[in-house]
């Protein structure tokens, strides 16, 4: 269990789709209010560097490496600030693109990179790979951060497994649509009271498109308290992770330890 407060900082909010340069001028932008209101990390929606809704061709054309000019461009802000970034673009490898949601810290260091695993619809399945990695996680001034993305978040399976694995603060970075609020509103905080951990859901809040992005991103606590949680428009949120919340929720709930994995087979076949 981490020793210390983390103070955590939420972006509802991007820079015009398919402009990278305006996200990376409004990303550091972002960092520096985050930065003055204390904040050790920003967490920004999903594909935050180049919109989500590009189509394939679009998407397929700001795709880059992982150690790219973007995180090289996101690695400067970050080291400039002392805030530590998790931001969102499409990720090339080969001849595969993923959509990718990248950790650096506060001096710029990459530290983890998590590749979307549960493709959502045609939107995600005409433009991206998914990933073969569930948990992805790095620890940040002595907390263990998992990353996750949108519809991830939607299979429960997904956070439990961080859980398992020990993660301290789910990021979900997201792009969730009306009229899906559902998600946002209810299922968001039943996966960190279900897991005992917290879990950060941060969403866009403009249009791409037909799309129309509901916001409501949220902070919630391992007891399922939200911490956070925005309206429908532009919001930067702070607050602080009390480290001993998990502790404090499992002693009144033991999801995890009540557990019997033995009966739990039929349910991967």
């Amino acid at each position: 269990m981490a020793a210390t407060a983390l103070r955590v900082a939420l972006d509802q909010g991007t820079g015009p789709s398919g402009d990278t340069d305006a996200a990376i001028a409004r990303l550091a932008d972002r960092a520096r209010a985050a930065a003055a209101a204390g904040a050790h990390l920003l967490l920004t929606p999903e594909m935050s560097m180049t919109g989500y809704a590009l189509g394939a061709a679009g998407t397929a054309r700001r795709a880059e490496p992982a150690d790219g000019p973007l995180r090289r461009a996101v690695s400067e802000i970050a080291a400039r600030t002392g805030v530590a970034i998790v931001y969102g673009f499409p990720e090339r490898d080969g001849e595969h693109v993923y959509n990718t949601v990248q950790l650096v810290d506060d001096r710029g260091t990459a530290l983890a990179a998590y590749r979307k695993t549960h493709l959502f619809g045609d939107l995600d399945r005409s433009a991206f790979t998914p990933g073969d990695r569930l948990v992805v996680q790095a620890d940040l001034h002595g907390h263990r951060i998992g990353l996750l993305v949108c519809y991830d978040v939607e299979f429960p399976e997904a956070v439990r497994a961080h859980a398992l694995a020990g993660s301290d603060l789910v990021a979900v970075p997201t792009a969730l649509m009306a009229p899906n609020t559902a998600v946002a509103t209810l299922l968001a905080p039943a996966r960190a009271l279900e897991n005992q951990l917290h879990l950060a859901y941060v969403n866009r809040c403009d249009t791409e498109g037909e799309l129309d992005y509901v916001g409501l991103s949220t902070l919630v606590a391992p007891d399922g308290t939200e911490l956070l949680r925005a309206g429908a428009g532009e919001a930067l949120l702070v607050a602080d992770l009390d480290p001993r919340a998990a502790d404090a929720t499992q002693d009144h709930l033991s999801y995890l330890g009540d557990r019997r994995p033995n009966l739990y087979g039929p349910l991967t076949r």
